[in-house]
């Protein structure tokens, strides 16, 4: 690789680009390439994130999850299973929760350090009211060179069919839908609450129709449970003209029983789809991308598979998660957050928040699955439902 020219502000340094590593505290991020001081020398390697904090391993912050609620209207058996979370569980109660105009300071101050990707999830964030106004506040948030983030929601679909068009016209972009099968019987059978598999598919058209795109599919795949959908369900995304990104069943929280047997692991989805509809490798588009992509040698469009389990991403995750408690969180597999909702409402200013954000992230070293055993597997982490997938 060639040296590249210094940037304005480092004259007379020598620049050198590196393949991609874990760096450690002397890492800064500069002009869309990360740079490291190493024997007197500042080195880098090119990359297409924008400017950003690093972690302790070198991670950039790029993406954060706004958990709006941790209230959810199904019971999905590798979330929030019905016999453990019944209908006296109690939620959190409303003055908890982080209010719209909270979330919105606290995510422009994100962006402000780096944040190019804004997701909103929950729990069902379609169930807290009034979602759409979140969305126009963070809407109109722009980087410091003047985009606006990447603005989606990850949603269940059950209300999509009311939902799609007034979030739209607010500003968000494009949505991801939780689908686990198009069988009817095991779609109630995973959601927990007997919900119809028809009235999800309404909600993919209704966003569809409101030009929410392009549109993604996550199904989760528990073995004995859906992996006979795996099929089914590409050759209908197919069709329809949805982007489907299967999941493996991931040890998230403390509830849903979680066993290794019981993982459908990314080789073998792909083995699957692909002795059907031929596949090959598609490159990732970005550094933190979860999903291994594939594209149809058709031309049929394209699937993704994370593998959190067989095949950890940890060294290249990108990703911090707001709780709707204002928790902050920089692993899904954590125990713990870092209370951010104590510094929002102290009377602090803005530099008090921003202070608070950057220490907590540059003192992340978070990579649970690559560290995962039987052992790790079965401590304490908080459950999905609450900081949001």
């Amino acid at each position: 690789m060639a040296p590249v020219v210094p940037p304005a502000g480092w004259p007379g340094v020598r620049l050198d680009p590196q393949p991609s590593a874990p760096g450690g505290r002397g890492r800064v991020a500069i002009r869309r390439r990360r740079w490291r001081y190493h024997a007197g020398v500042m080195t880098g390697e090119l990359d297409p994130s924008p400017p950003s904090l690093l972690d302790r391993l070198g991670r950039p912050l790029r993406d954060l999850r706004i958990s709006v609620t941790d209230r959810c209207n199904f019971r999905c058996v590798y979330c929030m299973p019905a016999e453990v979370f019944g209908r006296d569980y109690a939620f959190l109660p409303r003055p908890m929760l982080l209010t719209f105009e909270e979330i919105a300071r606290v995510a422009r101050i994100f962006v402000e350090l780096g944040v190019v990707k804004l997701r909103i999830t929950g729990g069902e964030p379609l169930v807290r009211r009034d979602l759409p106004v979140l969305v126009g506040l963070l809407a109109a948030l722009r980087t410091p060179d003047g985009r606006a983030p990447d603005l989606t929601l990850t949603t269940n679909g059950s209300a999509l069919t009311k939902l799609a068009e007034p979030l739209a016209a607010a500003g968000l972009r494009r949505i991801t839908v939780s689908l686990d099968s198009l069988d009817d019987a095991t779609f109630r059978r995973m959601n927990g609450v007997e919900f119809p598999v028809r009235r999800v598919l309404d909600g993919i058209a209704a966003a569809k129709a409101a030009g929410l795109a392009p549109i993604k599919v996550n199904m989760v795949v528990r073995r004995g449970l859906n992996e006979d959908a795996i099929v089914p369900m590409a050759r209908w995304a197919r069709e329809a003209g949805v982007i489907l990104r299967y999941i493996e069943y991931m040890d998230v929280g403390a509830s849903n029983g979680w066993r290794l047997d019981d993982v459908v692991t990314a080789a073998e989805i792909v083995e699957r789809v692909g002795s059907v509809f031929p596949l090959e490798p598609v490159e990732r588009a970005y550094r933190g991308e979860v999903a291994s992509r594939w594209r149809y040698r058709d031309g049929g469009g394209e699937i993704g598979v994370i593998a959190s389990v067989s095949q950890p991403f940890c060294g290249d995750c990108t990703r911090a998660r707001l709780s709707a408690d204002g928790q902050l969180f920089t692993c899904l597999f954590a125990a713990r957050g870092h209370d951010l909702r104590a510094v929002l409402r102290s009377g602090g200013g803005d530099e008090a928040i921003r202070r608070f954000i950057v220490e907590t992230w540059t003192g992340r070293r978070d990579r649970y699955s690559e560290e995962r055993t039987e052992a790790t597997a079965r401590r304490p982490k908080v459950e999905m439902f609450a900081i949001g997938g």
